[in-house]
C-alpha cells in the first residue's frame, strides 16, 4: 500500500545506492556557463538533453522557449495537471552556471567533474543550482512510483537559463505566461541554508541595488614628482568619500539607505535565536563589524549591507610615477522589502554634498534584482516547515529572505504566490568561485525534506 514513508524510502534508497550521485554526475558534466558566449550550445544541451527527457518520463509537457530577450539562453516551461480542484504548485530553477575557473580548481579537482572528497561532492553547478533542483525533482519520481505514477496535486515548473546574467528575460517571459503560470504557491531551492546543519525556508531574497562612485579631475596623469603634493589626488578623494558613507566597522553612514523603522517586530521575532553563517572556507563572522545592536541573522536576514566590489585608480598591475587622472569604485547595496532603493541614489547625493564632496559622480545607479518578501508566518510557509518537521525530526528555521538574489519578485508582481524557498546549500559551497561543492548530508536531509512534502502536497490539509 502506497505510503508517505514509502516515498521516502524509495528516495532515499536510491540515494544510497548512488543513483542520484550518477545523476549529478552527469548534469555538472554539461557545461552550462551562461557567462560566456561560447558555451551558448552546451546551455541549450542541458534543457534539451538533461531536463526536458527526464521531465516527459515523468508525465509533464515539456517546452523550450525562447528567451525574450536576443542573446540570452532560453527558457523551459512544463507542467503536469492532474484536476482543477486540486493545488497547483509552481517551482523554479535555473539550468546555466558562472563561469568554471578551471585554472583556479586545488589540484585533483576540475569544474565540470563532480568529484567526491571529505564528504562533500565537487563540481560547478553542484550547489547553484543543479544539485538543487536534481534533489527535488528525483524526490518527485519516488513519489511518482509510490503513487502509481500520480501526484494528487498539480505542478507547474519553470527553468531558466540566464540567471547568472541577471535572470535576463524571465520578467517578460513571466508576464507573458501568466494565465499559464497562475498557481497557489512557489516552492523551489536556491541559495544557503542559515547553517549547514540547520534545514531552512527563506521566503524571499534581499535585493541589489548597484552604482559607480568616480572622480574624474584631468585628462590624464601628472608626475608624482612634479605636481605630488600640488594637485588633488582623485584616489585620495575617493577613498574619504567611501569612509564617509560607511565607518571603519562597517556601520552604515548614509541612514536613508536604510529601513526607517529598524528591523520589524515580525521578522525580530521569526530571526529570535537564528545563527548564522558556518561552514565557511573563506570568510568568517567578524562580530564587531556592521549594525551595532543586530545580531548576525538580523544583519543578513533583516537590515541592508553596503559592499565595494571594485576599486580602481591608476594601474595597479603595473604602477607608474604619476598622479592618477580619476579613480572609480562599484558599490552594490543589498536591501530588504523595508527600504525603498527609488531613494538611494538622491539620498547618497545629498549624503556626498553635505560633506563637500561634489566632485564625486554617481553613475550607473539602479535596482539590479529587486527584494521580495512574504510573511514568514504565512499559511504556506508554515505548512511547508511542518511536512519538513515531520519528515526531518528536527527545528525549521524559517528566515524572512535569503541573504542573496533570487527572482522571487518576478512571481510575486505578476503571480501573485506566495515564496518558499528551501535551500539545500550553505554559505561555504564556494558557488561563484574555484572548489564549488554541495555537502552529501545536506542533499540527502534535502531530499528526503522534499520527498515529504511532495507527498504531503497530494493528501489533504494544505492551505
Amino acid at each position: 500500500m502506497a505510503s508517505r514513508d514509502g516515498a521516502l524510502a524509495r528516495a532515499l534508497t536510491g540515494f544510497d545506492t548512488g543513483g542520484f550521485r550518477d545523476r549529478l554526475a552527469a548534469l555538472v558534466a554539461i557545461p552550462s556557463t551562461s557567462q560566456d558566449p561560447a558555451h551558448a550550445g552546451d546551455v541549450r544541451r542541458y534543457l534539451t538533453d538533461a531536463i526536458q527527457p527526464w521531465l516527459r518520463r515523468m508525465g509533464f509537457t515539456a517546452e523550450i522557449h525562447p528567451n525574450p530577450e536576443p542573446g540570452f539562453g532560453p527558457i523551459l516551461f512544463a507542467e503536469r495537471l492532474e484536476g482543477p480542484d486540486r493545488p497547483t504548485i509552481l517551482t523554479y530553477a535555473h539550468g546555466d552556471t558562472v563561469l568554471g575557473l578551471d585554472e583556479q580548481w586545488r589540484p585533483g579537482l576540475s569544474p565540470w567533474t563532480l568529484t567526491e572528497d571529505a564528504g562533500r561532492w565537487y563540481g560547478r553547478g553542484s550547489a547553484d543550482n543543479k544539485g538543487q533542483h536534481a534533489l527535488n525533482l528525483t524526490a518527485l519520481d519516488a513519489v511518482l512510483a509510490e503513487r502509481d505514477n500520480a501526484l494528487g496535486f498539480n505542478l507547474k515548473m519553470i527553468l531558466e537559463t540566464s540567471e547568472e546574467r541577471g535572470s535576463a528575460g524571465l520578467r517578460a517571459f513571466v508576464a507573458a505566461q501568466a494565465d499559464r503560470l497562475a498557481a497557489d504557491v512557489l516552492i523551489a531551492s536556491d541559495g544557503p541554508r542559515a547553517m549547514p546543519d540547520l534545514p531552512t525556508i527563506a521566503t524571499g531574497t534581499r535585493g541589489t541595488y548597484h552604482f559607480d562612485l568616480v572622480v574624474s579631475l584631468r585628462p590624464g596623469g601628472v608626475h608624482s614628482g612634479h605636481w605630488g603634493g600640488l594637485t588633488t589626488d582623485p584616489a585620495i578623494v575617493l577613498s574619504h568619500a567611501l569612509a564617509s558613507a560607511m565607518d571603519r566597522h562597517g556601520k552604515i553612514l548614509v541612514r536613508d539607505w536604510l529601513p526607517a523603522n529598524g528591523v520589524p517586530a515580525a521578522i525580530r521575532a521569526v530571526l529570535n535565536g537564528c545563527q548564522a553563517g558556518g561552514g565557511g572556507e573563506a570568510a568568517s563572522i567578524d562580530p564587531d563589524w556592521g549594525e551595532p545592536g543586530l545580531t548576525p541573522a538580523e544583519k543578513i536576514y533583516g537590515w541592508n549591507s553596503f559592499i565595494i566590489l571594485a576599486l580602481l585608480s591608476g594601474q595597479p598591475a603595473n604602477p607608474v610615477n604619476a598622479v592618477a587622472p580619476d579613480a572609480r569604485a562599484h558599490c552594490q547595496i543589498r536591501y530588504t522589502t523595508d527600504s525603498d532603493p527609488a531613494g538611494f541614489e538622491a539620498a547618497l547625493r545629498r549624503h556626498l554634498d553635505s560633506n563637500d564632496f561634489h566632485a564625486v559622480r554617481i553613475e550607473n545607479a539602479g535596482v539590479r534584482m529587486p527584494a521580495s518578501r512574504t510573511d514568514p508566518g504565512h499559511p504556506w510557509v508554515r505548512w511547508a516547515a511542518a511536512s519538513m518537521e515531520k519528515t526531518l525530526h528536527t527545528h525549521v528555521q524559517i528566515i524572512p529572505n535569503s541573504s542573496g538574489g533570487l527572482p522571487g519578485d518576478v512571481f510575486v508582481d505578476y503571480l501573485g504566490v506566495p515564496l518558499v524557498w528551501i535551500p539545500h546549500s550553505y554559505n561555504g559551497c564556494q558557488q561563484h568561485g574555484p572548489n564549488e561543492h554541495l555537502p552529501i548530508a545536506s542533499a540527502r536531509e534535502g531530499l528526503a525534506a522534499f520527498a515529504g512534502l511532495w507527498w504531503d502536497l497530494g493528501e489533504p490539509g494544505t492551505p
